[in-house]
């Protein structure tokens, strides 16, 4: 019951972008009494929020605290489906793992799994994603696409589009992509996506799409081996970043991007990417398990299979790898 009535307190503040309310009308909404007001006004404080109380005009909200709460993310959420059920939990060992068995067990499609910190976050290739607390955004969301397992790598393609796109709104930088799921700036990594599948061999059950974003980490953040590889949006921008406004646009964007592309096909996920691509028209290497394959990025198939044509003009399929773009 506490909890509804904050989150109630919260969406009238919300809904009220700025302006007072009277404490007869939070009275009013919440269904409790004016004391009651001023111990939920009192605890929202005690949280962090930064409140404004004027007689005769009531209450106002200044500023909220950097969290990633279900309140945060879905107070003022635009989404349809996306968001409208997320489990967060503060620490977790890694949000995939805890995706994996919430879809296993039925959990609606567009459930988001977020925390605050990840102790065994994951990257492609079982790599481990450095997930610190309260800085970054580390989430997984549920997708139960009716396609069938080979076109689930386009889904990463189409998430990075839908970040990239995010980022660029929210923040105003302009970040590029590296095939097939890395977000930089400035060369460096800002963003990580892992897609992984729940399927049989013609279907898919469920896919399960990780996001890692360096949001608001400082230089002392980063582990010395990361220093110069890894970037955070706040470096980049020189000011901190709005975590749960970000998340609200990433998955407006993914929604949007998504419910295209469920209707009409890859095609205007591919050409968004190609644009976004830091890769496509360079040199490049690509290093497999089986060896490297040098030559000139060319674009990316209709499956979202990256195409390097080397230097004897062959063409050859890339389905995963890890690129590198020397530098010239």
């Amino acid at each position: 019951m506490q909890s509804e009535i904050r989150k109630t307190l919260l969406e009238v503040f919300s809904n009220a972008k700025g302006e007072f309310i009277s404490g007869q009308k939070l009275s009013e909404q919440l269904g409790c009494s004016r004391t009651a007001v001023w111990k939920h006004i009192e605890d929202l404080r005690n949280e962090g929020y930064e409140l404004e109380a004027v007689r005769k005009l009531g209450y106002r909200i200044l500023s909220k605290p950097d969290k990633i709460s279900c309140n945060e993310i879905q107070l003022g959420l635009e989404t349809d489906t996306l968001g409208r059920n997320v489990y967060f939990e503060e620490t977790v060992t890694s949000t995939q793992k805890i995706a994996h068995r919430l879809a296993y067990e039925g959990a609606v499609e567009g459930t988001v799994v977020v925390a605050e910190e990840q102790t065994s976050g994951r990257g492609r290739l079982d790599r481990s994603w450095y997930s610190p607390k309260h800085t970054g955004i580390w989430m997984s969301i549920i997708l139960r696409p009716s396609i069938p397992p080979s076109r689930a790598p386009q889904l990463t393609l189409l998430t990075a589009v839908a970040v990239v796109q995010a980022i660029q709104e929210v923040t105003g930088l302009e970040p590029d992509i590296k095939w097939p799921n890395d977000i930089l700036l400035q060369q460096k990594k800002v963003v990580g996506i892992l897609t992984e599948l729940q399927a049989e061999t013609e279907r898919i059950n469920s896919v399960i799409i990780g996001i890692g974003i360096n949001v608001n980490q400082e230089r002392i953040h980063f582990p010395e081996e990361l220093s110069s590889i890894a970037t955070s949006l706040r470096l980049e921008k020189g000011e901190p970043v709005d975590r749960a406004k970000l998340i609200q646009c990433i998955l407006l964007k993914i929604e949007k991007l998504y419910k295209e592309y469920m209707q009409h096909g890859f095609k205007i996920v591919k050409l968004l990417w190609e644009s976004y691509s830091t890769s496509i028209g360079k040199h490049i290497v690509a290093r497999t398990l089986t060896g490297s394959i040098e030559g000139k990025a060319i674009g990316i198939t209709d499956e979202g299979v990256l195409l390097i044509e080397d230097l004897t003009g062959k063409i050859h399929q890339i389905y995963s790898a890890d690129i590198e773009i020397p530098q010239e």
